[in-house]
């Protein structure tokens, strides 16, 4: 027995069990879950909670059937996998630079994907297919622009951060000329969906991010946690313990890169849910190490109940999801950068 937990093992296995992380996680999930019953339930056809659920399960009326599965339960499991896959991304490249500021928004894969959107917008005037299309090659792109020029016969985490940071910026530039370029009706297209919307959102964006979720969490969280565990105590350290550290690292940042891309592509370049959704995790649960789980169990509550305040917390102005996570969020970073300035970090 030990204060972070308990290791039982069996058949060659060992699992840390800490019951805070646990507790924590699972209170998200659950919270989570709850603001979604109620995000469904609220609108100009409100539904009560119980009535949800019974819909949920095949026992509702009909009318209700169509409003929830064809309307409401889209976005919101949309806002649910968008979040996950935000916070899980974070979660991974905080551990690969082990850096609290290394997540993609400060590394630059969202803006790539606002680059890839933009471009499907104004040069090639796609619909919603082509736009998501455009975010997900964006985001690749930019993941493979950002690793090739930080390799020096290695990857440091701080040097991937500063090449993230200057990716960034010339990104941002040439979103800012795309946009010049564009009609009004496409500029203002492009700049809801670079705000971040799940306004309209349906199963046709949900459904590529739920597929490649399917693939990449069992992937990061079964096949790469352990090395991520290892790889936060050093290169030097993680390799003498037998982990092929940079197999181990491109695996990750691939997986996180793609998770980043399709949340985008579904949802638009959602402001600071990669940044603040791991860290809030870590400071619930006490516990060393990545905390993917429990970042992913708090990366979806962040944003479902972000866009259920955007949504009714404004009278009967709907705002976009990415203003409020963009104003809860870079609070939070001033208070971030504040404290590791005070602890001698930067």
């Amino acid at each position: 027995m030990r204060t972070a937990g308990v290791v039982r093992t069996a058949g060659g296995y060992s699992l840390t069990f800490r019951p805070r992380a646990v507790a924590a996680g699972a209170a998200c999930a659950v919270l989570a879950l709850v603001v979604g019953v109620l995000a469904i339930g609220s609108g100009e056809y409100p539904m009560s909670p119980s009535d949800v659920l019974h819909t949920l399960v095949g026992r509702g009326a009909a009318a209700d059937a169509f409003i929830v599965y064809e309307l409401r339960l889209p976005r919101t499991v949309t806002a649910l996998a968008v979040g996950a896959a935000l916070a899980l991304a974070g979660a991974v490249f905080q551990a690969v630079v082990r850096n609290p500021l290394g997540s993609p928004d400060v590394l630059g894969f969202t803006h790539g994907a606002a680059t890839g959107a933009l471009t499907a917008i104004v040069i090639v005037g796609g619909g919603s297919t082509a736009l998501a299309g455009g975010a997900v090659i964006g985001g690749v792109l930019t993941g493979i622009a950002v690793y090739g020029l930080a390799w020096r016969g290695g990857m440091h985490g701080y040097r991937l951060v500063l090449v993230g940071i200057g990716v960034a910026a010339m990104l941002t530039g040439a979103n800012g000329y795309l946009l010049t370029k564009a009609q009004i009706t496409e500029a203002g297209r492009a700049v809801l969906w670079m705000t971040g919307s799940l306004d309209g959102r349906g199963w046709g964006d949900a459904g590529p991010l739920l597929a490649a979720m399917a693939v990449l969490v069992p992937l990061v969280l079964l096949g790469c946690e352990r090395g991520l565990r290892m790889m936060e105590m050093g290169d030097d350290a993680a390799g003498a313990l037998g982990v092929r550290v940079e197999r181990v690292r491109m695996v990750l940042l691939c997986a996180a890169v793609l998770l980043v891309a399709l949340a985008c592509a579904a949802a638009g370049p959602v402001a600071f849910v990669a940044l603040t959704a791991p860290q809030l995790a870590r400071r619930l649960t006490k516990a060393p190490g990545p905390n993917l789980l429990p970042s992913m169990c708090m990366g979806a509550a962040l944003l479902v109940s972000a866009d259920f305040a955007a949504q009714r917390a404004f009278g009967g102005h709907e705002l976009p999801v990415g203003v409020v996570t963009g104003v809860l969020g870079g609070g939070y970073l001033v208070w971030l950068l504040a404290t590791e300035r005070r602890a001698g970090r930067i």
